[in-house]
């Protein structure tokens, strides 16, 4: 057990690197990518990491495998990317992270519907405070809100939270490993999105030094590193405990515009984000089985790739 808990505590310590990079998106696309070019941010973003990973492991998928990497490279990917920068272009950062925060609830749905697996009540309970927390967070201050922008970031967060519980189901190919799966999303989904950047974007591109430093940024620490560590924990812990990290992009994307940006909290706003680091917090406490709970002797995260069978229990 103790190994086990060193094994669980590792994994959200290392997937939490995740969110905490991507609350930077909403501060770096504002200030210094060009502006109107929505799906040139998102193919920058995944192109560029996903040739990265693939040259560093070149490894080939399974054939059996394929249609399940473009499923996906499409929700964690393909739809996100662009719609995760449609919201952040059109709505300011904390607002646009703040619908993000709903992740563990669409999880703990699509579990339900999906593959008839219910949520732990404490869990919900405790996702359902953290998205209070952020909210009071963004909302107590001054906001714009953008029905395109709104729509755009809920999709986005309906997909990638579709792929968060896919990705712990699926687990990763026989003989890749988890950098190789992430490169192959990331490759794949650039496909998807470059048709998109001609018809959606409209403003000039202009690769500066700024935006040269925000591509890189979003490419490398944002996506190349983020994503890795992110589908790593992913596999290891229980879908709506990844989830709940992802309220720690929301806070780290005001906490940037209180620091960086010169945006005033309000108490209200301080008490809010506070509500959300400690939800998140014990939202990950809630998901370990209670003990005396029995277990299978399988270590976390090493169900066979590719199971069709129901969706692991909450380690």
């Amino acid at each position: 057990m103790p190994h086990m808990m060193t094994d669980r505590t590792r994994a959200t310590l290392l997937g939490a690197i995740a969110p905490v990079v991507w609350g930077t998106t909403y501060a770096v696309t504002t200030e210094l990518l060009p502006p109107d070019r929505p799906m040139t941010a998102a193919l920058l973003r995944a192109a560029p990491a996903g040739v990265l990973l693939l040259l560093l492991t070149r490894q080939i998928p399974p054939a059996g495998w394929w249609g399940r990497l473009v499923v996906l490279a499409v929700l964690n990917i393909g739809a996100f990317f662009p719609l995760l920068f449609l919201g952040a272009y059109r709505l300011p950062g904390g607002l646009a992270a703040v619908v993000g925060s709903a992740q563990p609830l669409i999880v703990a749905v699509v579990l339900l519907l999906a593959f008839r697996q219910s949520t732990p009540a404490r869990q919900l309970l405790w996702a359902v405070l953290a998205v209070t927390g952020v909210g009071l967070a963004v909302f107590a201050g001054p906001v714009t809100v953008d029905a395109l922008g709104i729509t755009a970031a809920l999709a986005g967060t309906a997909s990638m939270a579709t792929g968060v519980v896919l990705t712990r189901r699926w687990g990763v190919p026989p003989g890749m490993s988890g950098l190789a799966v992430t490169g192959w999303q990331l490759a794949l989904g650039a496909v998807v999105i470059a048709p998109l950047v001609p018809l959606l974007d409209t403003g000039p591109f202009v690769l500066d030094g700024p935006a040269i430093a925000g591509y890189t940024w979003l490419a490398v620490p944002g996506t190349a590193i983020a994503y890795a560590v992110w589908f790593s924990a992913g596999r290891r812990l229980p879908a709506t405990s990844t989830a709940m990290l992802g309220v720690l992009s929301p806070v780290v994307a005001a906490l940037i515009g209180w620091v960086w940006l010169g945006q005033a909290l309000s108490e209200v706003q301080s008490a809010g984000f506070a509500l959300a680091l400690v939800a998140a917090l014990l939202g990950q406490t809630a998901a370990h089985r209670p003990a005396g709970t029995p277990r299978r002797s399988r270590r976390p995260g090493s169900e066979p790739a590719g199971c069709p069978g129901r969706v692991p229990a909450a380690p």
